[in-house]
């Protein structure tokens, strides 16, 4: 495993990460991103923790990971076409030095995505213990502090929640030996990198840690966990909109939202089972924050090829007002996928590594500002409001700054 950054200045913390779905057009934005942050060929907009110099500093960021696709991260960007040609040009020494290492596949969870660079191993204990191999070997040959484990992939069909195969971390093991068809990939990366002690992030839709086998392990072990499903877009704004037509009265009859893209995260929500967890996630918000159901919410994710990653969300508001009076707010907002989502990723990274530092594990609940559908420890209903959200974590941050 070739070094991807340069070494971090003495004293600095080397903080490791290890991403499923390496060769997707978000990761390889994000090391793209720090690259260019190391080269000076580009400013810290879009990270909204950027001044923050009590986390670990972006070029101490050393990554890693999985991926179905072989190609190293400069071809992996050339395809998914979201840097300009001479922002690759700049960085692709760099990410031509990493390779993603095989990865789990199953394509009864996500049909649409495919591709050779395949894990060789069969069975779901022999695919976690092959993943804590790959973890163990990246910290060591990385000469890491630490390694935070981030899900990138593809969102996968929902397995049955109720299945008494993730009910408790007892039953989760005798699951993994009986190849147990309730573990998907993304909880076989989860349970690998909770066992090995490392934080781990879910970004995407698909159930992983947030099951409860995988959260009482996390808990158990002490290992900091988060997610689930990058708040990025459409979801954002729609977090930041509601709260304030609540607090002004106006009565929300119906909201339609629509989005289309053509990136690789798109083809993999062209399949029904994928989409519906998607949809899950961004359709669960809104009733939350107004304090009442709204009848007319209507959520469509559509694959439309030619966009790439240039992704279009259209939102499309009906409000009741005072004596009745009706009206609508249009949104469209021609948005970048991966743009927006990069930053918050190399974010996460940085306060999971603080968490770790600081000794807490389990469900962080303070990092619900990056998320559609963030964790509880309890399980009850999350904050939603995209300004309770950073009030809470920034208050997290502040707290820890002061006990140093």
């Amino acid at each position: 495993m070739a070094d991807t950054v340069e070494r971090a200045e003495p004293g600095q913390r080397r903080v490791g990460v290890a991403v499923i779905g390496l060769g997707g057009a978000v990761a390889s934005t994000a090391v793209a991103g720090v690259e260019a942050l190391r080269l000076g060929t580009t400013a810290t907009d879009g990270l909204p923790l950027a001044g923050r110099d009590d986390l670990v500093p972006y070029d101490c960021l050393v990554f890693g990971g999985w991926d179905l696709s072989p190609d190293d991260l400069a071809k992996a960007a050339q395809v998914h076409q979201v840097l300009e040609q001479e922002q690759l040009e700049a960085v692709a020494p760099r990410l031509q030095r990493i390779r993603p290492w095989p990865a789990v596949a199953d394509p009864e969870y996500c049909r649409n995505i495919t591709g050779a660079n395949v894990m060789p191993v069969a069975g779901l204990r022999a695919r976690a213990e092959r993943v804590r191999e790959d973890l163990r070997v990246f910290r060591a040959e990385e000469d890491l502090d630490t390694v935070v484990v981030v899900n990138l992939a593809s969102t996968e069909r929902w397995p049955d929640p109720a299945s008494p195969a993730l009910a408790s971390a007892a039953a989760f093991e005798r699951a993994l030996d009986e190849d147990d068809e309730s573990v998907g990939p993304a909880m076989v990366y989860a349970y690998a990198a909770v066992r090995e002690g490392m934080p781990y992030v879910n970004f995407t839709p698909s159930l992983s840690v947030d099951v409860p086998a995988l959260v009482e392990l996390a808990g158990r072990e002490g290992v900091p966990i988060a997610g689930k499903d990058g708040k990025t877009g459409q979801t954002m704004i729609k977090t930041v909109l509601a709260p304030a037509l609540r607090s002004r009265a106006l009565r929300v009859e119906g909201w339609y939202s629509t989005n289309i893209l053509g990136n690789r995260d798109g083809r993999a929500l062209d399949d029904p089972d994928s989409l519906s967890s998607k949809i899950g996630t961004k359709g669960s918000v809104l009733d939350v924050m107004l304090g009442y159901p709204v009848e007319d919410h209507i959520v469509r994710i559509d694959y439309y090829r030619p966009r790439g990653d240039a992704k279009e969300a259209w939102d499309n508001v009906d409000l009741v007002g005072f004596l009745g009076r009706r009206m609508q707010l249009k949104i469209d907002f021609l948005c970048r996928d991966s743009i927006l989502a990069a930053p918050l990723v190399l974010e996460l990274v940085r306060v999971m590594a603080e968490a770790h530092r600081r000794g807490e594990g389990g469900v962080q609940e303070q990092l619900g500002y990056f998320f559609k559908a963030p964790m509880t420890a309890d399980g009850t209903e999350p904050e939603h409001a995209l300004h309770e959200q950073e009030r809470r974590l920034l208050s997290w941050l502040d707290a820890g700054t002061a006990r140093r």
